[in-house]
């Protein structure tokens, strides 16, 4: 355990700026998502807001979707994100692609959150909260170690091209590679778990709070 925990500290130690990076990055996605929301015109915006009352409709009529087809579609969404992630460590020039990943991914929270804030108010905010936040307090640190573990992999595949080092064995740092996106698939099965029993389930009851 203790071996684990010093392997854990030293991995953080050393590629600490690619962390730090990864969350900048998501962090500016958040904020550019915010800030197109508050570009869009009123046109645009009621438009979009008409789309989002007759979901609230939908869903006070009965439940859409089955949660175990959520459950499903939520986990397969997610397993294809990560294994696009892992994909694109393997290769030497995917590095871009998952910096643009990884910034849509935060576009689409922070606009997400700020269009219910900027129609609904503290009432939209309730309603990110309950459909937003529970699985995302998982899926998006998920999704940040899997970009920053593709990128780790992806300059050590570029360190031994430009160092001449090919020879050297890679089985073991690819097997750690994988067995650490096994892990997080994982993991993203209990957001997904989350997700379809829980978010679903707390925001049917805060849409019912603010139409009745």
């Amino acid at each position: 355990m203790y071996k684990k925990r010093t392997l854990a500290t030293e991995h953080i130690n050393n590629h600490g700026v690619i962390y730090f990076f990864v969350l900048v990055l998501f962090l500016i996605g958040i904020i550019f998502g915010a800030i197109i929301v508050n570009s869009m015109n009123w046109i645009q915006k009621q438009d979009l807001f008409f789309y989002l009352e007759q979901f609230f409709t939908q869903m006070l009529e009965g439940p859409i979707v089955e949660k175990q087809e959520m459950l499903k579609s939520s986990f397969f969404y997610h397993l294809k994100y990560l294994l696009l992630l892992f994909v694109l460590g393997l290769s030497v020039i995917g590095m871009p692609v998952i910096w643009i990943l990884l910034f849509i991914k935060g576009l689409v929270v922070g606009f997400s959150v700020g269009f219910f804030v900027n129609q609904m108010g503290w009432q939209g905010l309730l309603f990110a909260a309950a459909s937003i936040a529970p699985q995302n307090l998982i899926i998006i640190p998920v999704y940040l170690i899997a970009g920053s573990v593709a990128m780790i992999f992806s300059l050590t595949l570029i360190r031994k091209i430009f160092t001449r080092r090919l020879q050297q064995p890679i089985f073991q740092p690819f097997l750690r590679y994988s067995l650490l996106f096994i892990s997080l698939i994982l993991i993203i099965s209990v957001a997904s778990m989350i997700e379809s029993f829980v978010s679903n389930e707390a925001m049917e009851i805060v849409i019912r709070s603010i139409y009745q």
